[in-house]
């Protein structure tokens, strides 16, 4: 049987530097009682699962997903091969776009931003309304850029 992708060692260590860096960010953990105790598989498998939409994406000139929980991927009405490595430009409607770059480049420069909101589109065309997110800049073990996550528990129909 094939292991789920976010379960291959290259996803374990990057749901690390998710978490980590999320720490470092915002001075507490993602995910409640994930502490040191937990393997590393087991607290990916506990950020895929986790009832908060949970995204990553590189640091490119045009960003492409490298993660997406199983929240987000019920959300966008997508798969993973279907998400991950698609710009995430497009998680966000067409009039959107500017505010959303707007709002990830004040998080780079911050290193972290709380209570963003915006109108993002499904897969469908569907589009919701996402409250409270938090969008961090993503840190190497070497502490070099490598991309920002976003996570947010509130969103609505519209």
């Amino acid at each position: 049987m094939k292991e789920a992708p976010w379960l291959s060692a290259e996803r374990i260590a990057l749901a690390g530097v998710i978490l980590t860096s999320h720490q470092r960010a915002f001075g507490h953990p993602l995910l409640a009682g994930c502490g040191s105790e937990r393997s590393a598989r087991q607290a990916a498998q506990e950020l895929f699962a986790t009832t908060a939409a949970v995204l990553a994406h590189d640091g490119g000139a045009d960003p492409r997903l490298i993660y997406a929980n199983r929240t987000a991927l019920r959300l966008w009405r997508r798969d993973w091969d279907t998400m991950v490595g698609m710009p995430s430009r497009l998680t966000a409607a067409a009039s959107e776009r500017t505010a959303r770059a707007a709002a990830l480049e004040q998080a780079r420069s911050q290193k972290a931003i709380s209570d963003y909101s915006g109108i993002r589109i499904d897969s469908e065309g569907r589009l919701f309304q996402i409250q409270g997110a938090r969008v961090w800049s993503l840190q190497d073990r070497d502490g070099q850029p490598c991309g920002q996550a976003a996570s947010f528990e509130s969103w609505w129909w519209l």
